[in-house]
């Protein structure tokens, strides 16, 4: 099949990188939640070829997934199917989960159900990864995050760009622990947690 195709992944891969190098473990694997269409899963796996990298996402993504596979390193391993909205949601064991403009697009069960899973899913030490777009409730949004809130809530009315705060308080709560709050191009963040027992 042909390869499916995100002009943002190309943009903030490199920026997304620049990051991942210093949060991720060395070695290990890593799950990627949302991987779309395998873009990133490729691009990180060969520019870091010390980790495993598990790309995942619904059952239909996972032929893009795989046509982008095709080129890439025996450390991108295959697909699995993963929907954040399952009532019982189980994650394999890894060192990391990394997700990349997933948490604003599903609902927010999706996010839920992410944490409390991630607990079971890491060692103590383990960390979470997000990248996207948050809103802050001391400041105000800005004009093209506006814009685009009202589009994801337009097509999903359960999608939409997350408080910040509401995101830690729902990590607090599953025992990770903010370690990193980075600024990103295109008024999008870097968020780190983790997993303390």
């Amino acid at each position: 099949m042909s390869r499916p195709y995100a002009p943002a992944c190309d943009r903030n891969r490199e920026p997304i990188l620049t990051i991942i190098r210093d949060l991720l473990p060395a070695t290990g694997k890593v799950l990627e939640l949302g991987s779309g269409s395998g873009q990133h899963a490729t691009y990180f796996s060969a520019a870091l070829p010390l980790l495993e990298w598990l790309p995942s996402d619904l059952p239909e993504c996972l032929p893009g997934i795989e046509a982008w596979r095709d080129d890439a390193g025996e450390n991108c391993l295959e697909p699995i199917a993963i929907d954040l909205l399952s009532r019982e949601l189980e994650l394999p064991m890894v060192d990391a989960i990394v997700c990349i403009n997933t948490v604003h697009i599903v609902a927010w069960q999706g996010t839920v159900n992410l944490f409390a899973a991630a607990r079971g899913a890491l060692a103590e030490g383990g960390i979470i990864y997000l990248y996207g777009p948050y809103q802050y409730r001391d400041q105000p949004l800005a004009l093209s995050n506006v814009r685009f809130d009202e589009w994801l809530k337009a097509r999903d009315p359960e999608s939409g760009i997350r408080e910040f705060e509401q995101v830690s308080a729902l990590a607090e709560k599953n025992r990770f622990e903010l370690t990193a709050d980075l600024p990103m191009p295109a008024n999008n963040r870097s968020l780190c947690f983790m997993l303390r027992n």
